[in-house]
């Protein structure tokens, strides 16, 4: 393994409009071939559009969705990916054999592809959560994992996915400034502050880099790097996303869980670091996973009957 150049993104989408979100990936997918950068993590349904989905019916999610890697997106990611030799990721809705998917799709330089369905979707009843973890390996000698958005929230994700060989976890998010009923977590970010962010730019950022944003993100993000050993690229949606705010806070978080890039600004940002495979030897995370006993953990896999459904926790509980 040598060291690689990674970026991740935040940027506006446009409910609906792949044409102009698609060109917005085309922009920094240009920007970041001059920048030397080999891999590049794009935000979660970045190409569809995110949260007015849960506002469609059926036949307008089948609207939306695409197929994988068939679909024009899919192809567009891998031609891009072919032309500047980079590994590419970026968020769509799926169409695959009448069932839907919030997919993030990973195109690679010798025009193959892979695609991580999210395992706790709850965007819209139409369409369903993936059942499996999706790691590969690449051309630069690195094992990539994908997890997307509530993905990793839940600590047994982040943790097979190392356990699977994951040296990097892109993970594409549509979060911050979402309105929750519970008031320790995240909140509502005003739609003025964002429409006047060029009259009124430390207002927003503050909202960005308080307790909506950065704050509610250091309180678990990090840590999910260093407990396991692994790089993270964490790329998220900015500005309106429907009714609600992103707060972007694009960054790159190194296996011990420290931030070695980031930004809180109200715009289209990437943020680009050299990753050192140099960090992995005695790392703690690794040698706090080679120490675990499993014989202990065996609860965990089962059924404990708390458990419930993402979409009735999500909308109904509000947690998270």
């Amino acid at each position: 393994m040598e060291k690689i150049r990674a970026a991740a993104v935040q940027f506006e989408h446009v409910a609906k409009d792949k044409t102009v979100n698609l060109a917005k990936v085309k922009k920094f997918v240009r920007k970041a071939a001059k920048a030397g950068v080999q891999i590049i993590c794009f935000p979660e349904c970045c190409i569809t559009g995110y949260w007015f989905i849960r506002k469609l019916d059926r036949k307008g999610v089948e609207e939306i969705s695409e197929p994988v890697p068939d679909g024009p997106s899919s192809k567009e990611l891998i031609r891009l990916a072919k032309k500047y030799n980079m590994i590419i990721g970026a968020g769509l809705v799926e169409e695959a054999s009448g069932k839907f998917h919030n997919t993030y799709v990973v195109a690679m330089p010798d025009g193959t592809f892979h695609k991580h369905r999210k395992i706790h979707s709850f965007e819209n009843a139409a369409m369903d959560s993936g059942s499996e973890y999706t790691v590969f390996d690449t051309p630069l000698g690195w094992k990539v994992g994908v997890l997307i958005c509530y993905d990793n929230n839940i600590q047994e994700n982040v943790r097979m996915t190392r356990l699977l060989g994951a040296d990097l976890i892109m993970a594409p998010h549509q979060t911050g400034g979402c309105e929750l009923k519970n008031p320790n977590a995240m909140g509502r970010v005003e739609r003025e502050l964002w429409d006047n962010r060029k009259q009124n730019r430390k207002a927003i950022e503050a909202e960005f880099k308080g307790d909506k944003g950065r704050g509610w993100l250091l309180r678990w993000l990090p840590s999910r790097a260093h407990d396991n050993g692994v790089y993270y690229l964490f790329a998220n949606g900015v500005g309106v996303d429907d009714d609600e705010v992103r707060t972007g806070n694009a960054m790159i978080i190194d296996p011990y869980g420290r931030i070695m890039t980031e930004t809180w600004k109200a715009d289209d940002v990437m943020v680009v670091a050299d990753l050192d495979p140099a960090l992995f030897e005695r790392n703690t995370g690794r040698r706090w996973i080679v120490t675990r006993r499993p014989e202990l953990y065996t609860l965990i896999c089962q059924r404990t009957g708390q458990e419930e459904d993402t979409i009735k926790v999500r909308f109904e509980h509000e947690i998270s």
